[in-house]
């Protein structure tokens, strides 16, 4: 089990771990194809991630990235952090959301950030996928990444 803030995450959620990072579905994806991308060490705010923690999270939002936009058929990515209570963050674990988009997904193209943020703060588990949507998922996505 990996750890994602007050969160244990089961190994079938995880489909990319890298020496210090680790990608995830989401349970609640805002698009198809919304995923996770964290840093192993359980750290709250980006400041406090070292040199290469940061270095290793952005190169794995990378190549995650390049996955789900070609699996989901997206045109362009939104890769984004919300950094404090401020900013969005309801999960007091450092990661980058990566969702692959599409023309027209949104009525207006920022929507989508007033869309994670609702997301996050709407806990309702009858909203959540099932264990079994997201670990089929996991197994696609897990199959991009050979060495895993």
């Amino acid at each position: 089990m990996l750890r994602f803030g007050q969160h244990l995450i089961k190994p079938s959620m995880v489909f990319l771990k890298t020496e210090l990072s680790f990608a995830l579905v989401n349970r609640k994806p805002v698009v198809p194809g919304h995923v996770l991308v964290c840093p192993l060490r359980p750290v709250e705010r980006f400041r406090d991630l070292c040199p290469e923690e940061v270095a290793d999270l952005f190169r794995t939002a990378q190549r995650v990235g390049n996955v789900v936009e070609k699996h989901f058929c997206g045109t362009s990515l939104t890769i984004s952090i919300q950094d404090g209570p401020e900013a969005g963050q309801t999960v007091k674990h450092v990661h980058v959301h990566v969702l692959p988009r599409r023309a027209g997904d949104f009525r207006r193209n920022d929507d989508v950030y007033e869309e994670l943020q609702r997301h996050d703060k709407e806990d309702s588990s009858d909203k959540w996928r099932t264990e079994e949507e997201m670990a089929t998922e996991a197994e696609i996505l897990k199959k991009y990444f050979g060495e895993n």
